[in-house]
């Protein structure tokens, strides 16, 4: 089975905001991205709109109303962004002030899962899917179910970063067991955060998954390439 693929166009948003300039334009970026095979528009909205704004989110889901997965924190911010514009689906992740990008899965506090089941519940009403990012523990994709959500997105933080064979083996075999009971939930599973051309097809090998969202390192090799042949490579390997 031939797995979806989710590009994050994050980051030529940043290029843009490097010089405040009008381009390039990340609707150009997703069209380019979906000819050349994607098949969703990943785009996280931070509460600082330090390179996706809501202008952004606003105009990718007019123009690909069912292929943008929308990425923002369980926030007054990211729910109202998310309820105005309904994207086809929604990840909610943890948003951490100062951070480079995400460092982890949804940390399930009382207080969170509050936050949670009444965000899910006013999405699930726009028909929105929903999707928590989670780390690779059973605890936390239990409370993903539990919560009502319809997707769990696997970080891969801890797999990408692993410094020898033996540990990467051991981490791809926790997120299997993870694809494997999320399945058992009724959960569909994606997958995501730190993957790239090198790393990915120990991940794609997986029985379960059913979409890779990767941005930084398709972004980055286009720049060599070009987007549409960094994107169709992604493709192919999965």
């Amino acid at each position: 089975m031939t797995l979806k693929l989710g590009v994050n166009i994050d980051h030529v948003a940043t290029l843009r905001q490097a010089r405040r300039a009008a381009y390039p334009d990340p609707l150009d970026a997703g069209a380019i991205a979906l000819a050349a095979g994607a098949d969703y528009v990943v785009v996280h909205l931070r509460k600082d709109q330090r390179h996706i704004n809501q202008t952004d989110v606003a105009n990718l889901c007019k123009l690909f109303p069912k292929q943008i997965h929308l990425e923002c924190s369980c926030s007054d911010f990211g729910q109202a962004a998310a309820l105005k514009c309904k994207p086809y689906s929604v990840c909610i992740v943890p948003e951490l002030p100062g951070e480079v990008t995400t460092t982890g899965g949804l940390n399930f506090t009382l207080a969170v899962q509050k936050r949670l089941s009444a965000m899910i519940e006013k999405l699930h009403k726009k028909h929105i899917l929903v999707s928590l990012f989670v780390n690779p523990v059973a605890t936390d994709l239990r409370m993903a179910a539990k919560l009502g959500a319809d997707i769990v997105e696997l970080c891969t933080a801890a797999y990408s970063e692993a410094k020898t064979q033996k540990q990467s083996q051991k981490l791809v075999q926790e997120l299997a067991l993870s694809a494997l009971l999320a399945q058992e939930l009724g959960l569909e599973v994606h997958a995501g955060h730190g993957l790239d051309y090198h790393n990915v097809l120990a991940v794609a090998d997986i029985g379960g998954i059913s979409c890779m969202n990767i941005g930084f390192a398709i972004i980055t090799r286009a720049l060599f390439t070009g987007l549409p042949s960094a994107v169709e490579e992604m493709k192919n390997l999965l």
